[in-house]
């Protein structure tokens, strides 16, 4: 699948799923602005995708800034000349039940997660909508279905995202802007790295969830690129205000 010339913005890109939703839009044929809070990461990233045409481009900011998000969104839009798609990919998880969670940790899980797909999303719109219509997709979460022990601000900034994806969907379906989530399960990436890094005993925690996936492996983050390459493409111009899960058979699991 080919989207030739497409603009399209990641957020969350130097690692994990983003770093491989970027280097899948580039592949096909995509010109892509990465933004990320770590330079150091964005920058290495940059370089491994850059080829020269100047087809990619690494815009670091803060996503909960208001003004960095709306500086970064209008700086690739002017850069590339429009904007064709906007995907929120940028997140962190922060662990903890209700009595544990501090003040602190709760906020700074919405804020990113959720504030920052909130602030790219209200300013690509212009762009988006400028350029004809376009495409927005945010990566939610298997945690917008199913909660987990624990997880009490992580799950509620996923099933905001999927808040944020219907009415999206519904404000700016005439402006020819589609707006789907897609729900990741496990994925091989450095958060993943960190949870299990975390677990008394990782490799059995591994096996454990292992067996939770019918199709008997954890996704990649090119699994998840995929998909988010197909729902920016025109193949999916009648899609919008959906979630596609995308877990290798964990929520028919039970898990």
């Amino acid at each position: 699948m080919r989207i030739d010339g497409k603009v399209v913005l990641v957020t969350g890109a130097a690692k994990g799923i983003g770093a491989g939703i970027a280097g899948r839009l580039v592949e096909a044929g995509a010109r892509v602005a990465l933004l990320d809070v770590d330079r150091e990461a964005l920058g290495a990233k940059h370089a491994e995708l850059a080829g020269g045409d100047g087809a990619v481009l690494a815009l670091p900011a803060d996503l909960v800034d208001e003004e960095q998000t709306r500086a970064a969104v209008d700086v690739a839009a002017a850069h590339f000349g429009r904007l064709d798609a906007a995907v929120n990919n940028a997140g962190i998880a922060v662990y903890g039940t209700a009595e544990e969670l501090t003040t602190e940790g709760w906020e700074r899980q919405l804020a990113v997660n959720l504030r920052g797909a909130f602030f790219v999303s209200k300013f690509a719109v212009p762009h988006l909508r400028a350029a004809g219509g376009g495409a927005i997709v945010n990566i939610a979460s298997v945690h917008a279905f199913a909660s987990y022990a624990g997880a009490l601000a992580y799950d509620v900034s996923k099933n905001g995202m999927l808040g944020l994806t219907r009415t999206m969907a519904l404000d700016h379906g005439r402006d020819r802007i589609r707006v789907n989530a897609i729900c990741p399960g496990y994925i091989q990436t450095p958060l993943l790295d960190k949870w299990l890094a975390g677990e008394a005993d990782p490799e059995a925690t591994m096996k454990e969830v292992l067996r939770w996936h019918p199709l008997g492996r954890i996704g990649t983050p090119r699994d998840i690129a995929e998909a988010v390459l197909f729902l920016i493409s025109d193949a999916a111009s009648w899609i919008t205000g959906t979630t596609l899960v995308v877990d290798g058979g964990l929520l028919i699991s039970g898990k």
